[in-house]
């Protein structure tokens, strides 16, 4: 008999054909997200569970007891109750690497659409507007520009070798320091602080952890430069929304670039919406259509592995003990 499997979201037919080979298998096809009695309801009976950003709590295993593996449609992982699985025994896994290249087209996008006012300038012509010459349109230089990026992992890593082709400094914060990075880049390391200090532009690039946990805040935006931006694509809780807020209201910085918010989906009304000088989007960073395919199909490989007594290859590394 092959094991049971139960997938939250539609997915690309390649990774749909992987898993029937294997196991027996049930999708949740609606747009909607799945109610959360139905979720526990299909679950009840399942080795696997195939989900993008799934929320796995210790509600959520008290209603699994066959479940062996959570395969997630994600690189981030913040979702899962990691002492919680350890304790039932579940592997989580991710999908890592896939998604570095489009993350990092996305964070450079955000870095040079915020600097020249695109978006902006697009609604300015849109509605019939054209004045030449006028400082009112002014941007700011990406080109020679200091780049802060917080968290120099793989995504880090990418946006740095972007950065570099448009002739930038480039520093760089991070919890262990990248020595082989800072001599094949030519790239700086900085103290936190330091690093808010002298950068024309702060990229924040880390999980959500308990350390990272609103590590943008008051005095955080208070030692950045007020003709500097601020950019997120990590999680949207790195960062007290309410300070940000504020330091744009106040002048304390230029402008932001978010892919992601302290509360998602976003509230029609937060103030974000309707400032000019930020640039809000939906957490698209791996949103093109190979990377989202290729992350699934990486998924679908977690998820067999984990339910047929293979390895996973993605396993998350706070479980990693779990197969040993």
């Amino acid at each position: 008999m092959k094991p049971k499997v139960f997938i939250t979201n539609p997915i690309p037919s390649e990774a749909e054909e992987l898993i029937s080979r294997y196991c027996d298998y049930e999708i949740w096809e609606k747009d909607e997200e799945i109610p959360k009695e139905v979720l526990l309801q299909k679950v009840a009976d399942a080795e696997g569970l195939l989900t993008p950003k799934g929320k796995i709590t210790r509600e959520f295993l008290q209603h699994t007891p066959k479940l062996k593996i959570v395969s997630n449609i994600a690189v981030g992982y913040d979702t899962f109750d990691l002492k919680e699985m350890e304790e039932k025994g579940v592997l989580g896994t991710h999908t890592p690497f896939v998604l570095d290249d489009t993350v990092a087209d996305l964070a450079f996008g955000l870095i040079v659409s915020v600097a020249r006012r695109i978006p902006e300038l697009d609604q300015y012509v849109k509605v019939g507007k054209w004045i030449e010459n006028s400082d009112t349109l002014f941007g700011t230089d990406v080109h020679h520009a200091s780049l802060g990026i917080i968290g120099m992992g793989r995504i880090g890593e990418k946006i740095a070798r972007r950065a570099l082709g448009f002739d930038m400094n480039v520093l760089y914060y991070n919890r262990s320091r990248r020595r082989d990075l800072e001599e094949k880049l030519n790239i700086k390391y900085c103290e936190f602080t330091n690093l808010l200090k002298e950068s024309d532009f702060v990229l924040l690039m880390v999980p959500l952890t308990n350390e990272t946990y609103h590590l943008m805040g008051e005095e955080q935006f208070q030692l950045m430069k007020p003709s500097a931006y601020f950019i997120n694509c990590s999680r949207g809780e790195t960062v007290d929304e309410a300070s940000l807020i504020a330091a744009l209201r106040q002048g304390s910085i230029r402008g932001a670039g978010l892919d992601v918010f302290e509360v998602e989906p976003v509230d029609k009304n937060n103030p974000l919406l309707t400032m000019e000088n930020v640039i809000t989007v939906p957490h698209i960073g791996s949103a093109t259509k190979k990377t989202r395919h290729a992350m699934a199909l990486k998924a679908a490989e977690n998820l067999v592995a984990g339910v047929t007594g293979k390895i996973p290859p993605n396993i998350v590394p706070e479980l990693r003990h779990l197969i040993q």
